[in-house]
């Protein structure tokens, strides 16, 4: 149906302000937004199955599983990420499995499992902001 001006407005601004985040950010602050769009994704979809929204959980689990397997599998490295880029290609890999499952059997305790997983990951990329690996950079170096 028809929605108020005053949601319609708070979706716009909200549409406006992750567009300028993600144009503005590099690629480290591109994964942290990925990580922050991935937890509240579930937390969504954690509500959506509180509330028997059947539609709404499907959205947001679909849309974690989209940033899981388009967004971070997709920015890995895995022919110059060695170990680390294979572990976490495996630890994406499982916990979009565990979200499928937790939306075809609305399970709870799968999006536990993942946000429990994911979370430390999430709260660490945070702290680890630095310069970050060369194939990271901008051609030319960091001031080009």
């Amino acid at each position: 149906m028809f929605t108020s001006a005053s949601l319609r407005a708070a979706s716009a601004y909200k549409r406006v302000a992750v567009e300028t985040s993600v144009q503005g950010a590099d690629p480290h602050a591109l994964v942290g937004l990925l990580y922050d769009a991935l937890l509240r994704s579930i937390a969504e979809a954690r509500g959506a199955m509180g509330r028997k929204d059947v539609s709404a959980k499907g959205a947001a689990l679909g849309k974690a599983v989209r940033i899981l397997d388009e967004g971070l599998k997709a920015g890995l490295n895995l022919r110059d990420g060695g170990d680390l880029a294979a572990n976490l290609h495996q630890l994406y890999t499982y916990s979009a499995m565990r979200l499928t499952q937790a939306n075809l059997h609305n399970d709870v305790k799968a999006l536990e499992e993942v946000v429990k997983l994911i979370e430390p990951l999430a709260q660490s990329w945070k702290l680890i902001r630095g310069p970050g690996p060369a194939y990271l950079q901008p051609v030319g170096g960091r001031g080009a």
